[in-house]
């Protein structure tokens, strides 16, 4: 398949690019074929404009600097030059299925996303996908559109993961329009353009499972192997080693939220990564003053996925991985005992999530508090604070940050933290104690605020900080946006010029909701 895309206006990279997305290799998912995918054009976006671009993100893809400024540029990732495209070019909406809630919605599929293709640069494999371009075979009773608030929200908060370390999909760009959508209100139209290794889900084996379609699961299984873990070839059992990969990414991902104080909000299986990213942000939040159970999702009413739920909920989750994967398991095994070694190897998996979970969140909160070494009590320790922050929602992201500010030798650099704690009295006894747990290490303060500086962020996107760049977006000022996106680009520098996007959120951010809604 070959041919050149012409898209009015447009430059000679850009249409190269056109051509490169629209011819899949040999082995991408889209290659897969009608089982797995079902393709169409994106629905027409009027009038496109450029709401926010991440240079970094285009760098990686090898794209031309200035790309953003092609005439063709807009029309290309709102969807709309693919109209043009013969059949088998079209970008692509998946099928998958999936538990929503923790309830098997049977199945489900890219409602809002088609996509575009796939990038190379240095090395290193992308797909491109849009999300909000229109209605598929997968939407339902949706419109298939996404918002401007929820489009600028993934963008920043894709951008912020990326840049704090977290594994995480990324985003090129939101593309605008005064198109109107209807939610709870009528809002404008956008669409973000994403960008993945793969979109591939825990959802996708769920549903050929689920539709006994054995040899649709193994394509698919056998796709992400020879994309992914290729070394999973050599093991006795190649899809249960599939499946330890999965364990071992999720359990990671799960560490990397919860030392940050991030809540995902949806956690059904449909929106769990195979490769472990973070994706598909819908109602998602950094918390402010902790709260154990904070839920950031205004439609979780049960508080499913509440903030001290995600490692449970992930390891669920494994759970019905595990069982898609059932099938293709044991296969080394003879006929007779196949059935009951595959579960019991599934099983044995699945353990590793918790052994490697708890010893690697233990790690990461002793390197938040600035500990070098392991000593007996470090849990208690880590544990009473957690404790003190709940009674006191003392807040999240500057707790850990001000903490590199005390001393092992005096209380003088206490107050920043400790005026975070309404009941100074339970914060000094606590103080005391990891006073004198520092004093155990050999590093200096200085040497310790540095090391807890790289692993305590001092900016993250905070609810009212989106909030503020999309009320300004509304009225056509972009540059919120941008301005916001270059200081989460750089959490751990302490960016004097924006110290006042690292200080406590405002009364009005208390009502801030987010939901399923957008």
């Amino acid at each position: 398949m070959s041919f050149s895309p012409s898209i009015a206006g447009s430059s000679a990279a850009l249409t190269d690019l056109s051509t490169t997305l629209a011819t899949p290799p040999a082995d991408a998912f889209a290659r897969l074929g009608a089982t797995f995918l079902t393709r169409l054009p994106a629905a027409p976006l009027d009038a496109p404009y450029l709401v926010g671009f991440s240079a970094d993100t285009a760098a990686r893809l090898g794209l031309p600097e200035g790309i953003e400024r092609d005439p063709g540029f807009l029309d290309l990732f709102s969807g709309n030059a693919t109209r043009a495209w013969p059949a088998d070019a079209l970008p692509y909406a998946s099928v998958y299925s999936g538990h929503q809630f923790g309830v098997w919605a049977g199945q489900l599929g890219d409602g809002r996303a088609l996509g575009l293709g796939e990038l190379e640069h240095a090395g290193q494999r992308y797909e491109l996908q849009l999300k909000g371009a229109g209605r598929t075979p997968y939407s339902r009773m949706a419109d298939g559109r996404a918002v401007l608030r929820s489009s600028i929200r993934e963008y920043l908060c894709s951008e912020a993961m990326h840049h704090l370390g977290i594994p995480t999909t990324r985003a090129l760009c939101v593309i605008g329009s005064d198109q109107p959508v209807r939610r709870e209100t009528i809002e404008t139209a956008a669409v973000v353009t994403r960008v993945s290794p793969s979109f591939v889900r825990f959802g996708h084996f769920e549903h050929f499972y689920a539709n006994d379609r054995v040899d649709a699961l193994r394509a698919l299984a056998d796709h992400v192997i020879e994309r992914f873990y290729p070394h999973c070839r050599q093991a006795d059992d190649p899809y249960l080693a599939l499946l330890g990969e999965a364990v071992r990414s999720s359990a990671d991902l799960m560490v990397e939220w919860q030392a940050v104080g991030f809540c995902h909000g949806v956690m059904n299986t449909d929106n769990m990564s195979i490769l472990g990213l973070t994706i598909d942000y819908g109602p998602f939040g950094f918390m402010d003053g902790f709260d154990a159970g904070h839920i950031c999702n205004h439609s979780d009413s049960q508080g499913r996925y509440a903030y001290r739920m995600q490692p449970q909920i992930a390891y669920w989750n494994l759970f019905c991985l595990a069982q898609g994967l059932l099938p293709l398991l044991g296969e080394q095994h003879d006929e007779s005992v196949r059935s009951e070694r595959a579960i019991e190897d599934a099983q044995r998996v699945l353990a590793g999530f918790k052994e490697r979970f708890a010893p690697a969140l233990e790690n990461r909160m002793r390197a938040k508090l600035g500990l070098e070494q392991t000593r007996d009590g470090d849990d208690a320790l880590v544990n009473r604070l957690f404790e003190a922050m709940h009674a006191n929602r003392a807040d999240f992201t500057l707790t850990f940050r001000n903490l590199a500010r005390v001393s092992k030798h005096d209380a003088n650099g206490d107050a920043p933290v400790r005026d975070l704690f309404l009941d100074r009295a339970a914060f000094d006894a606590w103080a005391t104690d990891y006073r004198a747990r520092l004093a155990e290490e050999s590093r200096d303060d200085a040497a310790r605020a540095i090391a807890m500086n790289r692993v305590n962020p001092k900016f993250v996107l905070r609810n009212h900080l989106a909030e503020t760049a999309i009320q300004r977006a509304k009225e056509k000022d972009f540059s919120e946006v941008e301005r916001l996106a270059n200081v989460l680009r750089r959490p751990f520098d302490e960016q004097p010029e924006y110290e006042a996007y690292a200080g406590l959120p405002p009364d009005w951010a208390s009502s801030l909701e987010v939901s399923c809604s957008s």
